[in-house]
């Protein structure tokens, strides 16, 4: 046993109650209505309020972990990249899709940002790139004419615009 997975543990729920805190801060500034006693952020400030409780009970009891636990060998950071290697190049596309969005839209976006996907894990052969074209045209273009057309809500248009 290492002390990689209480550290993560630590981050995660870290991060989480920093989350949680800005949310409940916010939630002060929705609008009340008369009928309301307590008004509209009282609910959800409790239920963040109890998140964040959670999310430091968890991270006392995994720092007592973390301290009981020995140190790793060296390279042992550099080794889990290379085997999340995968994980971080989606993660990494996804903040690409994200930033893309409203400048090219939503279909173009999501068009780009499924075949980069697929192709990052593993369509390499005309075959599977074919499917995956397909699949990145009903996902992308198929889902934003569902939205505006039977739903509605119009996604964002970016260039297509």
């Amino acid at each position: 046993m290492n002390r990689g997975e209480p550290l993560a543990h630590l981050i995660l729920n870290g991060c989480l109650a920093l989350l949680f805190t800005a949310l409940f801060l916010q939630a002060g500034n929705l609008p009340s209505s008369m009928w309301e006693p307590l008004g509209s952020g009282s609910f959800p400030r409790l239920v963040l309020a109890i998140l964040v409780v959670i999310n430091l009970a968890i991270m006392v009891k995994e720092l007592r972990r973390f301290r009981a636990l020995p140190a790793g060998k060296p390279g042992m950071v550099s080794e889990w990249i290379k085997r999340h290697r995968l994980a971080f190049g989606v993660l990494a596309l996804l903040a690409v899709y994200i930033l893309c969005v409203p400048w090219l839209g939503f279909a173009l976006a999501s068009l780009g940002f499924v075949l980069a996907g697929q192709w990052l894990l593993g369509a390499r052969t005309p075959r599977s790139l074919a499917i995956a074209l397909v699949i990145a045209l009903c996902f992308s273009f198929g889902i934003d004419l569902l939205f505006r057309e039977v739903f509605v809500i119009s996604l964002p248009r970016g260039l297509l615009g």
